[in-house]
């Protein structure tokens, strides 16, 4: 474990190895009694005043009559200031913005938990998928396993990306080459070589067809059709990694009906309340990403000679610099998006 070159800290190397080592029921109890009895979430009590600042405060945020997602609904009938508005993460590309992030406060019953979320418009970026040092396990061109320095000048974006493959069999596949074999049934976040992603039910074989450029699972679908999963529940097939009955950090990744992809991150979550957040932003089909403490990630980028990287939701197990250094595990990545349909090189 010490030999290896990592990107995590040495607590959460040395569990990832005790899972490795057919310890995972172990690590799993443990973290269980810790995240219900200490960490638990509870009901009640005092309220936020003030919601979490995202985005960029500007009083003219949009200089043309681009489209832009409707304000998100609050939960509460007495929302706080800015709460499910959409704040810009930077300047406009050809005249709209290319992603915007909100908060928003998410049951009654818990007044303290915020949602982060972000939304990436299909018209102004593209979406790379790249691998990690160790995940997918079997990939057979890794590359830089970190946003290759020939893009970094139309960075936007970064986020985690799904359960490891072996804690779902999640396939994926990357320029023609199928890592690990797809699943039929588990929900798939796809981009066609035309440039167009989205977000499906795999359907297919094992290997995706010559029409796509990149493939990602993660489980099944949280929500279909604009719907939650009637098989959503708090058993560990979402999530087997402290269970699902215990709250903790959850992601998941959505697509609204005009084609955008959305993220969502919230501690204290189950799939089912993940699912409602994504829901609440407008996402039409969704799925869920990683979870747990350690992997939740959505950084933001500005350019003012060189990167200026943002943390959306705080994580002090992560770096602002996570993926702009090599990284254990994959990651997507959010451009400025350059004309007609574009192939992200690894290099």
């Amino acid at each position: 474990m010490a030999r290896l070159p990592s990107s995590l800290p040495i607590g959460v190397r040395t569990v990832e190895w005790v899972r490795q080592h057919h310890l995972n029921w172990l690590v799993d109890h443990a973290e269980t009694v810790y995240y219900g009895m200490f960490k638990a979430p509870q009901k009640g009590g005092p309220g936020l005043t003030t919601l979490p600042s995202v985005g960029i405060k500007t009083h003219h945020p949009h200089t043309t009559s681009a489209y832009l997602p409707p304000k998100i609904k609050p939960v509460f009938p007495a929302p706080l200031a800015g709460e499910g508005i959409w704040r810009p993460s930077g300047p406009p590309v050809k005249g709209g913005p290319p992603v915007l992030v909100a908060t928003f406060r998410t049951e009654t019953a818990y007044p303290q938990i915020v949602a982060y979320v972000a939304w990436f418009d299909h018209t102004r970026t593209n979406i790379a998928y790249y691998p990690g040092r160790y995940e997918p396990p079997h990939a057979t061109l890794r590359g830089p396993t970190e946003v290759p320095f020939s893009q970094r000048y139309r960075l936007l974006a970064t986020f985690n990306s799904g359960f490891i493959y072996a804690d779902g069999l999640n396939g994926d596949a990357l320029d023609g080459v199928t890592n690990e074999p797809m699943t039929r049934g588990n929900a798939t976040v796809v981009a066609y070589k035309s440039g167009a992603v989205n977000i499906i039910s795999w359907r297919g074989g094992t290997s995706p067809g010559r029409n796509i450029a990149w493939a990602r699972q993660s489980l099944p679908l949280i929500i279909d059709n604009g719907k939650l999963n009637p098989k959503l529940s708090l058993g560990t097939e979402w999530g087997y990694t402290l269970g699902n009955s215990v709250r903790t950090w959850r992601t998941g990744l959505g697509i609204d009906k005009r084609g955008n992809l959305i993220y969502a991150s919230a501690n204290y979550q189950t799939v089912i309340t993940l699912a409602n957040i994504l829901k609440r932003a407008d996402a039409v089909r969704a799925m869920e990403l990683d979870i747990n403490p350690e992997w939740y990630t959505l950084i933001t980028y500005r350019h003012r000679h060189g990167l200026i990287p943002t943390q959306v939701p705080p994580n002090y197990q992560q770096a602002t610099t996570r993926y702009l250094v090599p990284d254990d595990r994959d990651f997507f990545a959010v451009y400025r998006r350059l004309r007609g349909p574009v192939r992200v090189p690894l290099k």
